[in-house]
């Protein structure tokens, strides 16, 4: 499994204790910054992590800003992105298994390291049940097909 983290300068504190807990675990990363506390438009970083998980270079995507509200709408404009805002270990966990989600996004304004550590180790453990939430997740698919498709035929 590979990861694309992302932050703006509101979440860097909290992604660099995620990126530490993603190397113990040896899980490969793509960094897609920040590296510093200079103000950045977030959703420069969020589109590019999320475009590195719709193509398929990582499986999967951390984004983190103030609130994580911001990189979660972001990334949800992405064809293909299914991105869950989670602040506890329950909502993680169902984003995968029920909503089969690519991207979490947390708030490191909300949310403290620990608490933020628990629900990602929770997020990278769980998977796609299928199940009753299979043809939800299709129809979602579907809705972003539809939309990709009226924009390459409008070009």
């Amino acid at each position: 499994m590979r990861i694309a983290i992302g932050c703006d300068e509101a979440g860097l504190p909290l992604l660099d204790v995620i990126r530490d807990q993603l190397k113990e675990k040896n899980i490969p990363v793509e960094d897609f910054g920040v590296h510093s506390i200079d103000p950045v438009d977030y959703p420069d970083i969020g589109v590019a992590v999320a475009e590195a998980v719709a193509s398929g270079d990582c499986d999967r995507g951390i984004l983190i800003c103030g609130t994580g509200i911001g990189m979660c709408i972001t990334a949800n404009k992405v064809p293909g992105v299914r991105a869950a805002l989670c602040h506890d270990t329950y909502s993680a966990e169902r984003a995968r298994k029920s909503n089969d989600a690519q991207v979490i996004t947390m708030g490191a304004r909300v949310i403290g390291p620990e608490l933020a550590k628990a629900i990602i180790s929770v997020w990278l453990e769980s998977d796609f049940a299928g199940g009753r939430s299979a043809p939800k997740v299709a129809k979602m698919n579907a809705v972003d097909d539809r939309y990709r498709h009226q924009r390459e035929a409008a070009e």
